[in-house]
């Protein structure tokens, strides 16, 4: 923290006066979450350098060509910087190459030319990244949605030479050393077309006096050559020694002649620092967005810093042609096509917070987006569920498509054809395609027995149960929001399913064979088996939409309760099950000291908010601000887990707010407790929604009482409508829980079951 205060300070000084704003980006820490391995995660994030949603980032990297761990903290040297898409180590990169400064003898091989630094020695901010080397070479990086600026320092009296690697597989390289530039494209990266090319233009405003082009394959270099194609090639410039040169990058999916049209749009005659500016008024404007007031500067720090990251996926993957016009190089059947479309994200991760969160501050942009989804479905014949940048399927389970369709609706954003979507999800989950990997195996399963069985249906069979639950209860949703009948009395058939793997002897949900039998040697301190990164204690809770419903099963409020309570009470202790080790989700879980609640992967991220459902949520205030207080951070250890596209940024900022979305496809978000003194969120529609709670701190974490625009308010639930709408909530704090305030039927939040159907 000392370190990130000493770059704040930097940082300020070199940004004063951008902008009439408070200026939020000294809150943001770009390396919060970067100390990860594939052991034990912190966030398994990288330095984003990156507009919002931009359709390229920038970042260095520490870790080999083709490595997911893309940077890591504890890492001394850099081996280049490189333009990434990568939302998860898990599923690596795509369309990447790198460029590395290098000075004396010209080395091209990634191991030999990495230069060690220090953190004391470097920036990062989401508009701007810096490191000065231990050789004396400085790189500085700012970005634009498609393209950057990039600033060399070299020493004085030494040669200087910079490497453009072609990364993993297929690449070009054209020097055109009159013109102070280099174009090519590169062909890297899982789950994309054969004809997919993320081409690029790099110019320089200084001049090139030497160059050519190296073999990653072999290390062969080939002086004064202009061109070469083929697997891992790359190329190479040097200039004067001592030079401070300024290189401008722009890139394209859809062909040269495009990207040379990002820089110009994008970057034009734009000097470094004017790109920096620019760059640091649009993050402001942003995280303005959500000014907050009182709280430390630790908390401040780590609810900016997580909002920078809740603004970073889905990416957008279209661009502009030379009317102006949005269109973009689908990698779902490698075509041109107009309009928006987006990538880089998985539904099973983000359907619960980062869409809810983007349906508050981005309506505009999630209107575009239902309609790419529906685009997906026309393009590779499913619907998305992790799209990177093709659709993957089977990444994750469930179909969460249609959670995020149907949230969308139900929050007011209907810019697509709620029947489209209705049979394209009826198509989804009645079949399945190549290798299982879309749509739903198992669906005559689901539909005939209620439920999955295991083992006969492999691991995750009981998880897939309630997960494909709640979906068809999205569909059921939509189908009556939208009047459609015939879609609302198919997924009305399955609204009760995961009643099917509840075992009321054990308390737990539990595996259950095809002939109705449990599994005899349960446990729910098993990992794996018939759930997917979790077990019982994890996965009980997923009846995101019928927790009153739960609460019947488990024998009323009070059973409820108690068994909530001991989530936390129990033993932190894993049986590794199925999957034969510790997962570092296990290690999470066990370091986080809370039991057997598991905040660094999504199954039970919404188990602390289910108190509102049962007549105590106060234990929900309490439980949320510990979990903020203990498992985040702002630093380089900063988060309990994979940040996940968004997730657990997302999870934090709203629950920071005292806002939860626990169950999308409804129009409600459950209140927990805000961490701030006053939130004022500015919405798309220039309407202003203020929550206040001005004797707030870290030992007032009790909601006493509440107003709603000066009326009492009682709810354990706001309604969408209520905040986009503008006005002012406010919350009287205390030390000790009002015990008596918001525990009648009519305060706990929506449940199935407390509608007549």
């Amino acid at each position: 923290m000392k370190l990130f205060s000493i770059f704040t300070a930097a940082f300020l000084f070199c940004n004063m006066g951008y902008s009439q704003e408070p200026n939020l980006l000294k809150y943001v820490n770009g390396l919060q979450g970067t100390n990860s391995t594939p052991q034990f995660s912190a966030g398994n994030v990288f330095p984003a350098v990156a507009l919002p949603f931009g359709m390229n980032f920038w970042s260095p990297q520490t870790g080999k060509n083709g490595d997911g761990w893309k940077y890591q903290y504890g890492s001394s040297s850099i081996r280049g910087f490189g333009e990434t898409h990568q939302c998860s180590p898990w599923m690596n990169d795509y369309g990447v190459f790198t460029l590395m400064p290098v000075s004396g003898k010209l080395v091209v091989d990634e191991t030999k030319r990495a230069s060690t630094f220090k953190h004391s020695n470097e920036i990062a901010k989401p508009n701007y990244y810096k490191v000065i080397f231990d050789n004396g070479i400085s790189t500085e990086i700012t970005p634009t949605v498609r393209a950057a600026n990039f600033r060399f320092v070299f020493p004085k009296n030494k040669s200087a030479y910079l490497i453009i690697d072609g990364y993993t597989k297929l690449s070009e390289i054209k020097i055109f050393p009159k013109q102070n530039k280099i174009t090519g494209y590169v062909n890297n990266g899982l789950f994309i077309p054969g004809n997919f090319k993320n081409y690029f233009v790099i110019t320089f405003n200084k001049p090139i006096i030497d160059y050519g082009t190296w073999n990653g394959k072999t290390g062969e270099i080939k002086r004064k050559n202009l061109m070469d194609s083929g697997e891992q090639i790359g190329g190479f410039i040097q200039f004067a020694k001592g030079v401070k040169v300024e290189a401008k990058i722009a890139s394209s999916y859809i062909n040269l002649e495009q990207a040379e049209r990002n820089l110009n749009t994008e970057i034009g005659n734009n000097t470094f620092d004017q790109t920096k500016e620019k760059a640091a008024k649009v993050w402001n404007k942003l995280l303005n967005r959500i000014q907050v007031e009182g709280g430390s500067n630790a908390e401040k720090e780590t609810f900016y810093s997580c909002l920078y990251r809740a603004n970073l996926f889905p990416c957008k993957f279209y661009e502009y042609d030379e009317n102006g016009q949005p269109y973009y190089y689908s990698p779902n059947d490698g075509k041109i096509h107009k309009g928006y479309f987006f990538t880089d994200t998985g539904f099973w991760d983000t359907f619960r917070a980062q869409f809810p969160l983007n349906a508050l501050l981005h309506p505009m942009m999630e209107g575009q987006y239902m309609n790419a989804i529906l685009d997906v479905k026309r393009q590779c014949g499913w619907l998305p569920s992790w799209s990177f940048p093709g659709e993957t399927g089977g990444v994750m389970i469930g179909n969460h498509a249609i959670s995020v369709l149907a949230d969308a609706w139900a929050k007011g954003i209907r810019t697509f054809n709620p029947d489209t979507a209705l049979n394209y999800y009826f198509h989804e989950v009645t079949g399945n395609g190549p290798n299982g990997r879309f749509g739903r195996k198992e669906w005559k399963s689901y539909f005939t027995l209620g439920y999955i069985p295991y083992p006969s249906s492999g691991v995750g069979a009981t998880a897939k149960t309630l997960e494909y639950c709640y979906d068809d209860f999205c569909a059921y949703q939509l189908a009556k929001m939208t009047h459609n009948k015939f879609y609302e009395n198919i997924f009305s058939r399955q609204l009760y399913n995961y009643k099917d793997v509840f075992n009321p002897a054990t308390n737990f949900v539990q595996g259950k064979d095809k002939n109705g039998n449990w599994n005899k040697s349960f446990n729910p301190y098993e990992w794996g088996g018939p759930f997917v990164e979790g077990n019982s204690w994890h996965y009980t809770w997923s009846v995101f939409h019928d927790i009153q419903g739960l609460i019947n099963l488990m024998g009323g409020d009070k059973h409820f309760v108690a068994k909530l309570d001991s989530v936390f009470s129990a033993p932190d202790s894993v049986d590794v099950g199925t999957y034969g080790y510790r997962i570092h989700e296990m290690n999470e879980m066990v370091a986080s000291k809370m039991g057997q609640y598991a905040q660094g992967n999504e199954p039970i991220e919404h188990m602390p908010y289910l108190y509102d459902y049962a007549g105590q949520p106060w234990k929900t205030q309490f439980h949320i601000r510990q979990i903020m207080d203990k498992l985040y951070n702002a630093s380089e250890n900063g988060y309990p887990g994979d940040e996940d596209e968004g997730q657990m940024s997302s999870w934090y900022v709203l629950s920071a707010m005292g806002l939860y979305s626990v169950c999308p496809g409804t129009d409600q978000y459950v209140i927990g407790s805000p961490v701030f003194n006053k939130i004022t969120i500015t919405l798309e529609n220039g309407n202003k929604f203020v929550i206040s709670a001005p004797n707030n701190n870290r030992q007032n974490v009790y909601i006493q009482g509440a107003t709603l625009n000066g009326k009492d308010f009682t709810h354990n639930w706001i309604k969408y409508a209520d905040i986009i709408n503008g006005g002012e909530f406010e919350f009287e704090m205390g030390n000790s829980p009002n015990k008596n305030r918001s525990v009648n039927k009519a305060d706990r939040p929506y449940s199935l079951s407390n509608e007549n159907l």
